[in-house]
């Protein structure tokens, strides 16, 4: 099936237009024995002249009724023929449109007496048409139309239309052939040639005829004289009057005079034309919500002493029930839409007797008895994507009070209040103050799309403040994709922004040389305007926070040379950005590519090889460069021919670092972060799992750094007989046991320690984000023994190739540590593996919703992985967390994950099919 390329009715934010071009006819001058009977006639303008003056409308209908107001025509005196060529413009755009809207096209002619007595009417139809604005199949007309007029009617837009703009096909009788008896050849080869130049029209206005004017002129005449005749001869009837009398196809007058034959009208128009056809498409609604309500269930044992009562059951209601419930049969099953949709005004009005008056005194001492104290303690352990159902959000706000004490309790009672009620809100409000100090993680979901009071999020911004820099860096991502769920921004008299946590964020930004570095790139990667996903709002939005947070640093010294730098940095990476793009779009081989890299960073006007002074790295700004070494860069061989690039620091080391333009590294940046996040989290139960999160900084949509770790692919290692194709090879020749030092398995045991804690790291982390595109030249090794992952495009359970596996831990991976089994070998490193596994698992565990509130955060934030999914992307985090089983559980189901991917047979087929296939690329 070849390509069909469109576009969608519901995107073409345009205005109606339609030109009239001409109307084209032919009629007998009336009798006189009709002027006798009707004198008026004789003064109607179209029956004093031929090119008499009339004016077009046109209106837009749609089931039968018209969507606005109609268009008309200026007025103007003819001459030789009657021709507007003007444009009219509708106000309705095509996006509103229904797929059968018609166009109802009127020509008025003028008379100064009313047919019908009286001063006013005298606007008299002349004739009218109606044509559909989509065709058959749904797609929007375009270009030249022919449309038949009716005499003496008004177009009537109906859907069965009197006044279609094609004459309806009628069926002959049987033994008789369809149309005329006699065909006049002269008229046939007419219409076939106006047929042919009309296609050449249509082929000119496509651009695949070059304009000639003096010789296109000529052609428009000649198709308006073709035109014009065959009009005529659409006038004069073909064949024998006895077949046409049979078929009741006799022409008469639409006003009944019988001496008086009506004429052929065609009225010639031009529809708006498009690169692409436009299809129509209707808006998508949501599903309707389902509720939840299921229907009564009855007790077979339970004795009714009530009879039943006598229903007469109406046609179509059969009493047997076939599909086992015995109200199936009996009943009409209909569904309300309100359901889901409206609020019950019961329930409305019943949570404002509870919840208002003199309770509010009453529900101050109120404490709860200790079963409602264990449905409390149940609530609070719901995680941030369950939703409280009624009775649950009623308890909540009836023990307020009394739940002050419990810091969990917070985000539970935000979801409790009714906020377009005034005086509970008034009432929720006064009690922030008086709540024990939440946590980090309630304090990020309170900032989350689902709390827009701005004293809510005020006071979520006021515990922020207590965390440090470097705690504060961890959630900055987010913070910045917070500030859309802010209400609208409004100015202060000194025109800043008032909003609580855009304040909050610039002015520790500001103070913090590191905080501002990221916070300015997270801010010009929302401003990229290569995003076509990013909504003009929210660039208006970022826009002025960048703007603040210029302003901010301009009012000390020290924050305009912070500034500099920034803007150093900015032209830094615009640099890079054109090396990227050249050496991505040039034809010449990767030897050529690497030349021309090295020339381009040694030439001094480009000011690579010395920075004076040093200036921070925008992907680690801790580390100040003075200079890259052209050298040591580097192409490498990937279909975006990334940079390798070594800089030298201000302490006389090298810094090395990948850039590459085209590849969207935003969703890597997101992964790093909360590996980074786990990695803090888990140091704070003192477990150090060996994690590498190294750095990522994005600074287009489609252009970023990247940290180099000097490392080897496991495939390469695998494949290499230097290490005799196994990872413990690989330990062993770079961590060599030595004498009178521990070691494990003949490689040092720190090395052996840290390759065991870091690969149960990276298979409990790239298991909870559910990464995909797991294959050996992902993962790789460090000669001190860290084990790392790399390339994070697919997560939330992603993979493009079939049979992934939920964590990748191959046979090779276990081999590295001695195998699984320790009566085989017993240095086996197998079950401490699994501690750390069991260990790292329960504690992000109890971690969860701080992990799970920021993707909630960033689920806007227009990143390719997370939109596919919608709000549900952190529904994905969630199941894999395993919140709805007890701790023991939990652990048990890992164990059994961890024997189910070692015995794999899928991941192996894969990894093989892989080799195979970049072994075949190289």
């Amino acid at each position: 099936m070849e390509p069909f390329t469109f576009a969608s009715s519901s995107q073409l934010k345009l205005p109606v237009a339609i030109k009239v071009n001409r109307l084209e006819g032919y009629e007998k001058p009336l009798p006189y024995s009709t002027l006798l009977r009707r004198p008026d006639l004789r003064h109607r303008g179209s029956n004093l002249s031929p090119h008499s003056e009339l004016y077009i409308t046109v209106q837009p209908f749609a089931d039968s009724k018209p969507l606005t107001v109609h268009a008309q025509t200026p007025y103007k005196h003819f001459k030789a023929t009657r021709s507007w060529a003007q444009w009219l413009t509708l106000p309705v755009d095509y996006s509103s449109l229904p797929v059968n809207t018609q166009l109802a096209i009127t020509a008025w002619d003028l008379s100064p007496v009313n047919p019908h007595g009286g001063d006013d009417g005298h606007h008299i139809p002349f004739a009218g048409t109606t044509i559909p604005l989509f065709d058959e199949t749904a797609t929007l007309r375009t270009g030249r139309q022919k449309c038949r007029m009716w005499r003496h009617r008004a177009a009537d837009g109906f859907s069965d239309s009197s006044t279609p703009w094609r004459e309806r096909k009628k069926r002959g009788q049987r033994g008789e052939e369809n149309g005329h008896a006699l065909v006049n050849e002269r008229h046939v080869r007419r219409e076939a040639e106006l047929e042919r130049l009309v296609d050449l029209i249509k082929k000119q206005e496509m651009g695949e005829i070059s304009e000639n004017k003096w010789l296109d002129q000529m052609v428009y005449r000649q198709i308006e004289k073709l035109e014009r005749q065959s009009v005529k001869d659409a006038s004069k009837p073909y064949g024998s009057t006895v077949n046409a009398e049979q078929n009741g196809d006799v022409p008469v007058c639409a006003e009944g005079d019988p001496d008086h034959v009506d004429g052929v009208f065609y009225l010639f128009i031009e529809f708006p034309r498009f690169d692409h056809p436009i299809v129509f498409t209707d808006h998508e609604y949501p599903p309707p919500p389902i509720t939840s309500m299921g229907a009564p269930q009855t007790q077979g044992d339970a004795v009714n002493f009530k009879p039943p009562p006598e229903v007469q059951l109406g046609p179509g209601i059969h009493p047997d029930s076939s599909q086992g419930d015995p109200a199936s049969g009996r009943l009409i099953r209909i569904y309300d839409p309100e359901i889901g949709y409206a609020d019950n005004p019961a329930e409305n009005k019943h949570r404002r007797l509870i919840r208002g008056g003199q309770r509010n005194a009453l529900d101050r001492d109120l404490k709860p008895n200790p079963k409602m104290r264990d449905f409390l303690n149940k609530i609070m352990y719901y995680g941030p994507t369950v939703e409280l159902n009624d009775k649950e959000k009623d308890e909540i706000w009836r023990f307020r009070h009394h739940l002050t004490r419990d810091k969990r309790a917070l985000t539970k009672l935000v979801k409790s209040v009714n906020w377009g009620e005034p005086a509970e809100s008034r009432q929720a409000i006064a009690l922030l103050p008086k709540w024990a100090e939440i946590d980090i993680d309630d304090a990020l979901e309170l900032l989350g799309p689902g709390v827009r009071n701005s004293a809510v999020r005020a006071y979520a911004v006021d515990r922020l403040r207590k965390a440090d820099d470097e705690e504060l860096l961890l959630y900055l991502l987010q913070l910045v994709q917070a500030l859309k769920f802010d209400q609208p921004l409004t100015a202060k008299e000194d025109d800043e922004l008032d909003s609580s946590l855009a304040s909050f964020v610039i002015a520790r930004s500001a103070d913090n040389m590191k905080l501002g570095n990221y916070l300015y790139w997270y801010l010009m990667v929302e401003l990229d305007e290569a995003s076509p996903t990013q909504t003009r709002e929210n660039r208006k939005l970022f826009a002025r926070v960048s703007y603040d947070f210029m302003k901010e640093l301009d009012r000390s010294v020290e924050g305009r040379a912070r500034r500099r730098v920034l803007l150093k940095q900015a032209e830094f990476i615009t640099v890079l950005s054109k090396i990227s793009k050249d050496m991505a779009t040039s034809r010449a081989d990767r030897t050529k590519k690497i030349e021309q890299l090295k020339k381009f960073l040694a030439d001094p006007k480009n000011d690579m090889v010395t920075m004076d002074p040093p200036m921070p790295l925008p992907l680690d700004p801790e580390v100040s460069v003075t200079g890259v070494v052209p050298d040591d860069a580097n192409v490498f061989k990937s279909s975006l021919f990334p940079l390798y690039l070594n800089f030298k620091t201000s302490t006389g080391e090298t810094y090395p670092l990948m850039f590459k333009t085209g590849d969207d590294l935003r969703q890597d940046q997101l992964v790093i972060q909360i590996i980074a996040l786990m990695d803090r989290l888990l140091m704070k139960e003192n477990l150090d799992l060996k994690l590498t999160p190294y750095r990522i900084l994005a600074t287009s949509t489609l252009a970023g750094a990247v940290q180099f770790v000097p490392s080897t692919p496991v495939s390469a290692i695998l494949t290499s007989p230097k290490f005799k194709t196994s990872i413990l090879g690989y330990l062993r020749s770079h961590n060599p046991a030595s004498p009178g030092t521990p070691s494990i398995l003949g490689v040092r045991k720190e090395a052996m320690d840290t390759y065991v804690k870091s690969v149960a790291g990276y298979c409990v982390i790239t298991y909870l984000l559910g990464v995909g595109d797991r294959h050996l030249d992902n993962l790789l090794l460090t000669p001190d023994g860290h084990f790392l992952h790399i390339d994070y495009g697919y997560i939330l359970g992603r993979d493009p190739k079939p049979m992934a596996p939920l964590m990748k831990l191959s046979r090779e991976m276990i081999e590295g540590m001695g195998g699984s089994s320790v009566q085989a070998n017993p240095e086996s490193q197998f079950d401490i593996f699994r501690q750390y596994c069991f260990t790292a698992y329960t504690t992000l565990r109890r971690s969860s919703s701080l992990i799970l509130n920021l993707f909630a955060l960033m689920q806007d934030a227009n990143i390719p992985g997370l939109a596919l999914y919608g709000d549900q992307a952190v529904r994905k985090v969630e199941e894999r967390f395993k919140l709805d089983v007890s701790e023991e559980e939990a652990i048990g189901f890992f164990a059994q994950l961890i024997e189910r991917e070692m015995g794999a047979w899928g991941p192996v087929v894969i990894d093989k099919l892989h080799g195979f296939v970049q072994g075949w690329r190289a």
